[in-house]
Order: structure tokens, then C-alpha cells, then sequence
């Protein structure tokens, strides 16, 4: 199933992409690796190392420190699929990541993002 290959895919090969999308915008790489820090409990470090290390998107969810509760407040449409309908929660994680990128591209406020 083709949909199943994005969990296996490394976070590090995805992630330029959502710094491209971020910087396109006029937003920045540190703005991206804020969001990451809330949603997921990582540090500075370890985020770089997961970044280097070819960790794929399941191990980079289930290896989180501390994932945000408050992470279930981020609703919306990505790809046309409404992130709070997701069943799966593995993709239902990736969604979310996906949207709070997104809201970043489309110029919301961080404390907005954040859930503050």
C-alpha cells in the first residue's frame, strides 16, 4: 500500500521539505523546529540526530519524549483529509505535523500554532 511507505521514509529525508515550505513563506527553520519541540518533547539534539540518523516516521513518533496532549486541538484539512478524522494514529501524527507546517506557511501566529 503506497500510503504505508511514508512510514518508513526517513524524517530527515522529509523534513527539508517542510523547512522549504516554511522559508518559501518568509517563516524560518527554527520556527519549524519549534513546532517539532511541542508536538514531539524532543531537544535541540535530538532532533538534529534524529534528523541525521535516517530514523523513519514511525520510530520518530513512537521514540518521543513527551508528545503534547494539546496536540488534539489541531483540526483542519490536509490533503483534503480533515486531520481529526484520521483513524490511523501513526498517520494521524504525520497529519498533525503537516497542518501545524502549514498553518506556519500561511503566516499564523506561533502562539496560534502552539495551541496558546
Amino acid at each position: 500500500m503506497a500510503g504505508h511507505r511514508i512510514y518508513t521514509t526517513s524524517f530527515g529525508s522529509v523534513y527539508p521539505h517542510y523547512v522549504a515550505k516554511a522559508e518559501n513563506k518568509r517563516r524560518t527553520r527554527a520556527e519549524v523546529d519549534q513546532i517539532i519541540l511541542w508536538l514531539t518533547g524532543y531537544g535541540d539534539a535530538e532532533l538534529a540526530a534524529r534528523i541525521a540518523d535516517g530514523t523513519d516516521f514511525a520510530t520518530f513518533f513512537a521514540s518521543a519524549p513527551a508528545m503534547n496532549p494539546t496536540r488534539n486541538l489541531v483540526t483542519g484539512l490536509v490533503c483534503g483529509v480533515r486531520v481529526e478524522e484520521v483513524a490511523e494514529p501513526l498517520m494521524r501524527e504525520i497529519r498533525i505535523l503537516d497542518k501545524l507546517v502549514d498553518e506556519l506557511a500561511r503566516g499564523r501566529a506561533m502562539d496560534r500554532i502552539l495551541r496558546g
